[in-house]
């Protein structure tokens, strides 16, 4: 295996591993601030347990995040040095704007946890989860403004084999970031609520039918559906803007290799890699075209006018499938929960209807690993499309090999010691004898 290779599974690892906390560290600010909102203005204590209970739940992935996304940056000066000298010129901005994000997350973070009866009003307590949200929500812009630039490097000139020319804003400000940042905030909010949706179903499916957990469910599947809406109509955007500057991408996506118009949008099949020719897939009539180019007369670049050796792995459209197959699952269960909730009360608790909403937890994430993978491998061979290749990026060092092997075991101990403390935590504090401490106050 060459180091090339070596150093984007470890990198992709440390990504994968690292998008889990995230995404729940983009989304989760959110899920708090609504729950505690809801409390206030209704001047109920089970919304406001809620968003204690969940906050205490965030603060160990933000742990964790804090972590594998420094490792993140750190890898990324290791094993692609090669990049890194360009980056580190003309991309640096947001790399350090991100950290002072964090910083103000952090802060606000810390006061919120350790504020809940300092306040003789609940208002001011949650005017301190304010800065929370907005931090996590730049944090995520200023990282994703940097794989934005890799998609559509700008800003600098390359004369005489050095860089000139640099304009941080405008690298910053590419073509891919307006359509990169809608989509991971979106998604991180969406994924986030199917989440604590997931969590709120199993246990009342496990018989904890109480409002508490009902509540919760009705909360998070509500904002899980406007956020699922909202990343699908991201998602239209995006893939208008891969035909514009990435048709590459869009053509392996949809092993589209002959430029035409009435392009079909092919889900699953077989490719047939001697002949080109796609089997079993279900074609939608000219969908391509329109996704493309908003017309289903519109013309869409194929890959058989791109040169062969810039052709992403043609893998990536059982990932794009994936990605948008889930997200597609997961508007139309949460449409059905919401339905049953305002016109058949008595089916929002069916057992079947909350067992799929448990399913959708871990397959909402999965839709995010699935949407970076290829966001990233689609991106291939590129780390700087146009102007460097991963390979010519990549570290010479020989001791790539080892630092997988040690990090795979790292990242297998953080994800089993989340998990049980995780557990562990939701195991010693039961909600019940909470709300029943809390009915007696009031």
């Amino acid at each position: 295996m060459d180091l090339a290779l070596q150093s984007r599974i470890l990198f992709g690892l440390t990504l994968g591993f690292h998008i889990i906390y995230a995404t729940i560290g983009v989304g989760m600010p959110l899920l708090l601030l609504l729950a505690e909102t809801m409390g206030i203005v209704k001047k109920d204590q089970q919304y406001r347990l809620l968003a204690r209970r969940l906050a205490k739940g965030y603060s160990i992935t933000v742990a964790v995040g804090v972590v594998t996304g420094t490792i993140i940056g750190l890898q990324l000066s290791l094993l692609f040095p090669g990049f890194m000298k360009i980056a580190g010129q003309v991309i640096s901005l947001p790399l350090f704007m991100e950290t002072f994000a964090f910083f103000f997350e952090a802060i606000f973070l810390g006061i919120y946890l350790y504020t809940w009866s300092r306040f003789k009003k609940p208002l001011f307590h949650l005017l301190v989860l304010i800065p929370v949200a907005i931090g996590s929500g730049l944090s995520a812009f200023f990282i994703t403004t940097v794989n934005a630039f890799m998609n559509t490097p700008q800003g600098f000139t390359i004369e005489n084999g050095a860089i000139a020319n640099i304009e941080p804003l405008k690298a910053m400000f590419n073509p891919a970031t307006p359509t990169k940042v809608a989509h991971v905030l979106t998604s991180a909010y969406m994924t986030t609520a199917f989440v604590i949706a997931a969590i709120a179903a199993w246990f009342i499916l496990r018989g904890h039918r109480n409002e508490y957990y009902k509540k919760a469910l009705r909360l998070s599947m509500m904002v899980g559906l406007i956020f699922a809406v909202a990343t699908a109509v991201v998602g239209d955007l995006s893939g208008k803007f891969l035909a514009a500057y990435q048709p590459e991408k869009l053509a392996a996506a949809e092993w589209h290799f002959e430029t035409k118009t009435h392009a079909d949008l092919l889900v699953g099949g077989t490719l047939d890699r001697t002949t080109n020719e796609v089997n079993y897939a279900l074609r939608l009539p000219s969908m391509l075209s329109f996704l493309a180019t908003d017309s289903f007369q519109g013309e869409v670049t194929g890959l058989n006018d791109i040169p062969k050796e810039n052709w992403p792995p043609l893998i990536i459209h059982y990932w794009f499938d994936l990605m948008v197959g889930i997200g597609s699952f997961m508007i139309v269960l949460s449409c059905i929960f919401v339905a049953c909730r305002i016109w058949k009360p008595q089916l929002e608790w069916n057992r079947w209807l909350l067992g799929l909403i448990v399913l959708g937890g871990p397959l909402s994430m999965l839709a995010i690993e699935f949407g970076w993978i290829f966001a990233e491998v689609g991106r291939q061979p590129w780390i700087l499309r146009g102007y460097m290749t991963v390979a010519e990026a990549a570290t010479t060092s020989p001791d790539v090999g080892a630092m997988l092997v040690l990090f795979s075991v790292i990242y297998a101990l953080l994800g089993i010691l989340t998990v049980y403390v995780l557990v562990r935590m939701a195991r010693r504090n039961p909600v019940e004898p909470l709300l029943d401490a809390r009915s007696e106050q009031t």
